[in-house]
């Protein structure tokens, strides 16, 4: 987006929507899961007609769109800042939970159930490359032989994901343990060589 300086006040004021639709779209993603999200309910929300949000939005599916591109920007964005410092793959985990435990709306759009009828474009799934290639650079340090690396890099995944994926849906609620413990036992537990 241009700098506010430089834009018209026509610009500043459609930035501005856009923006409270995305805010409105995260709401009713937080109440009611992705695949109920609703323009129409957006739009009454807003104190406008349906007509009149798709001249700032042209469906569903760029809405969507643009919710997943900021859920993966922003975790690319925390990876990177992790991997500036030096990070190793116990700190890419925390710096995971971090992000999921922040906001598990975001974090269940990206990597929970899709939406029925969505499929993200290139670019959005070009950011989720780069969340993996700092993975894989991070598996890749110790050792940098390919397909080992690329083997570590699945299984960190894969595992750290299911068990934040289940602290996220609240199926270890009433269990007597603490997440994070189990989170860093499972981490303790994942190959590192």
């Amino acid at each position: 987006m241009a700098d506010t300086g430089t834009q018209t006040p026509r610009e500043r004021y459609r930035a501005h929507v856009r923006a409270e639709i995305r805010e409105r779209a995260w709401e009713q993603i937080a109440t009611a899961g992705a695949s109920a999200l609703s323009l129409n309910a957006i739009a009454k929300q807003m104190g406008m007609s349906g007509p009149a949000l798709y001249r700032y939005c042209a469906g569903r599916d760029e809405l969507i769109t643009e919710l997943v591109r900021e859920a993966y920007r922003s975790l690319a964005d925390t990876f990177r800042s992790a991997s500036e410092s030096g990070a190793d793959l116990a700190a890419l985990a925390h710096a995971l939970r971090g992000w999921a435990l922040d906001d598990p709306q975001r974090y269940f759009l990206v990597y929970g159930t899709p939406v029925p009828g969505y499929h993200a474009p290139d670019d959005v799934t070009g950011i989720a490359s780069e969340i993996m290639t700092t993975l894989l650079d991070a598996c890749a340090a110790p050792t940098p032989d390919g397909p080992e690396a690329l083997r570590r890099a699945l299984t960190f995944w894969t595992r750290l994901h299911g068990v934040l994926s289940l602290e996220l849906a609240g199926h270890f609620t009433g269990m007597g343990f603490d997440p994070a413990v189990m989170f860093a036992a499972e981490l303790d537990a994942l190959p590192r060589r």
